[in-house]
């Protein structure tokens, strides 16, 4: 693992995405002509006394796209040591702390779905769910190259692998999916893509020179979504993640051997 994505994941909590997003000169992303693009909102709208309930599939950055809030607010009202692991049943408050009136007792909603409404519910807590010895995914290497970085299990700054290589060189989805981020708001991680494959599993490449796609978008399987680069690190790298529920766990016991 590089000394520049060690000392970035330290501070992933210190998000700003629009102004990360505008002070990126050299990286950047291809939207897709045609159509209305989902973006994450640049203000936050606080709703003092509500929280949501995560579920399955859920992340910090759809969350506040649907409640229109900015990311580094939903994280900093949550105190969230490690934004890019939530998990079902976790309990994420819609208002910074001392904004509810304490008149009432506080709402928590369940996420809205597609064809569903929103409904109140009571708290609950929940346990990570472990990550499962086998996968219903055909995993596949999102770039050649050659590992200088591995898994390590409850290490913070280890979450995922590391694979050298050029700058420019292609990085590719390593399943079928939808794009569920597209930024460079997590400090540490530089240009990131967040690839949701179903409700349980994600993946995340980092470091990226530049994205070519958007939020939103559909990707399959070996298909090229960035430019290989170094940025939020000291060399030319992708930094490779798979989580479970959120968890993450070792790509190199879901990727083919080679």
């Amino acid at each position: 693992m590089s000394a520049g994505f060690n000392k970035g994941a330290r501070i992933a909590v210190a998000l700003a995405l629009a102004s990360a997003l505008a002070a990126c000169g050299t990286a950047t992303v291809v939207r897709p002509s045609g159509g209305a693009v989902s973006t994450t909102p640049k203000t936050s709208v606080a709703q003092p006394g509500k929280s949501v309930r995560v579920q399955k599939g859920d992340t910090i950055y759809a969350l506040a796209r649907i409640h229109s809030i900015t990311p580094a607010d939903l994280i900093a009202w949550n105190s969230l040591t490690n934004p890019s692991t939530i998990y079902p049943g976790q309990v994420i408050r819609l208002y910074p702390p001392g904004a509810s009136s304490g008149r009432a007792p506080t709402t928590v909603v369940t996420a809205p779905r597609a064809g569903s409404g929103t409904t109140a519910s009571t708290p609950a807590t929940s346990t990570p769910a472990a990550a499962p010895v086998r996968s219903n995914i055909s995993w596949r290497w999102p770039a050649d190259g050659s590992i200088v970085g591995r898994f390590v299990a409850g290490e913070t700054t280890k979450q995922g692998v590391d694979i050298a290589g050029t700058s420019g060189q292609a990085v590719k989805a390593a399943a079928d999916g939808v794009v569920v981020y597209s930024g460079a708001g997590l400090v540490g991680y530089g240009e990131l893509i967040i690839i949701k494959h179903n409700e349980q599993w994600l993946s995340a490449y980092g470091h990226n020179r530049k994205r070519l796609v958007n939020e939103g978008q559909n990707v399959k399987a070996g298909q090229q979504i960035a430019e290989m680069g170094r940025t939020g690190a000291n060399r030319d790298m992708l930094h490779f993640e798979i989580r479970y529920n959120g968890k993450p766990v070792d790509p190199q016991q879901y990727l083919p051997a080679r």
